[in-house]
């Protein structure tokens, strides 16, 4: 019984490096890689860096007797800059496409709110609507240096329309209840 178990050691030990070497596409194990497509890491990119951009974000009721809050926070630059279609990614030293001289002007558009309404998950609310006009003046570089050199500049606008609507609970006219949540909420 030993000696078979031995052969069988041995066979192992010799078809272990022949199947292990080679281009066999097993030979990492779990370390193979694996080919991915570029916008992959891109989706990645949004999904974990950028998780806020898409959400609505909830706040403390609007209070009777204070003014109704007013759409003070514009989209950020960044905010912007993604919303814009993405540049051509080109081959480097043939066809390459830049944005320089980025200048963004935005304009509030719409600032109202919403009589309250039942909404899942959250319950009754106000829909606060902040719509923001933004116009991104820049430079548009293309550039390549093969087979012959070239380098074009012109100008370039382009206006996007971003969205930063909100909500404000409801919790009716009562102002101690209002009060309360507020303080709850913003811990002030």
């Amino acid at each position: 019984m030993t000696g078979w178990y031995r052969k069988l050691l041995w066979a192992a030990v010799v078809a272990l490096p022949t199947l292990s070497g080679g281009c066999n596409p097993l030979t990492l194990g779990w370390f193979t890689p694996i080919p991915v497509q570029p916008w992959v890491a891109e989706r990645m990119d949004q999904k974990y860096n950028h998780r806020n951009d898409g959400r609505v974000p909830i706040l403390p009721p609007i209070r009777n007797g204070y003014p109704p809050p007013i759409c003070e926070d514009p989209p950020s630059d960044a905010e912007v800059l993604r919303a814009l279609p993405k540049v051509a990614r080109g081959i480097p030293y043939i066809y390459e496409e830049f944005r320089d001289d980025v200048t963004i002007v935005k304009n509030r558009l719409v600032d109202k709110i919403d009589p309250p309404r039942f909404f899942p998950l959250i319950g009754m609310a106000q829909l606060h609507h902040c719509h923001w006009e933004c116009v991104v003046y820049y430079t548009e570089v293309i550039q390549s240096d093969y087979p012959f050199p070239q380098y074009t500049k012109r100008n370039r606008v382009q206006v996007v329309y971003i969205d930063k609507d909100h909500l404000h609970l409801y919790v009716g006219p009562n102002a101690d209840m209002q009060r309360q949540i507020t303080q709850e909420m913003t811990k002030y």
